[in-house]
């Protein structure tokens, strides 16, 4: 295809089977997916990552870097969705996932939604609202998994999303350097089972990925 994107198809497919990712139609829609942010964001700002290579290195492979760890999910809420990241990208590569898009601010709510028709992304709805104000009964079906990436503190989190998972279910948090005082100011009834250092592609920086559970599960 082209677009600004286009140069960098190579190092996208390479980086998507550095990750396990087949690039069969993937590749195309994750290009795509871009090109419309970078179309958007000249008018909308709707994030401050503007470098064709840094939206597929700092956007698209920071957001799929997760995949594994989310694969076998069913109900996935992606939290202060801001421009559709991670959840759109997840959407696009893990086809059996719903992904339940949330986000406060319309103009980038509206962007997700858009997106979602031209891609035609049939596994992926949006809800224009603050999150700690959507009840689970509002959802398509039962949530196991609520991701955030750098939405706010781990306790912040786990406060304004932590009802709408399931019982058995977790909430994954993405974060840079290991966030080792939030980890310890978790609220009580919860807890951290799982911490998952994360490889991006093309991105030599610390990523992690935090996984929280009620402490009874």
């Amino acid at each position: 295809m082209s677009g600004r994107l286009s140069q960098w198809q190579d190092e996208l497919d390479a980086g998507l089977a550095a990750l396990g990712l087949d690039t069969a139609n993937l590749s195309a829609r994750l290009l795509a997916f871009g090109e419309l942010l970078l179309k958007w964001n000249q008018v909308y700002n709707l994030t401050a990552i503007s470098a064709p290579r840094e939206i597929i290195t700092r956007h698209l492979f920071d957001a799929l870097a997760i995949w594994p760890q989310v694969d076998a999910l069913r109900h996935l809420v992606d939290a202060g969705s801001g421009a559709g990241l991670p959840g759109l990208p997840l959407a696009l590569a893990c086809p059996a996932l719903t992904v339940t898009s949330i986000e406060t601010v319309n103009k980038k709510a509206s962007f997700q939604q858009q997106a979602r028709i031209e891609l035609e992304v049939k596994n992926f709805h949006v809800l224009n609202r603050r999150i700690e104000t959507v009840r689970p009964a509002e959802l398509p079906n039962s949530v196991d998994g609520v991701i955030s990436r750098a939405f706010s503190s781990l306790a912040d989190f786990v406060r304004l999303a932590g009802h709408l998972v399931d019982e058995n279910g977790a909430l994954y948090a993405m974060k840079g350097m290991l966030p080792t005082d939030e980890i310890a100011a978790l609220p009580k009834g919860w807890a951290v089972t799982a911490v998952q250092p994360l490889t991006v592609p093309g991105l030599n920086a610390e990523r992690h990925l935090v996984v929280i559970r009620r402490a009874n599960s």
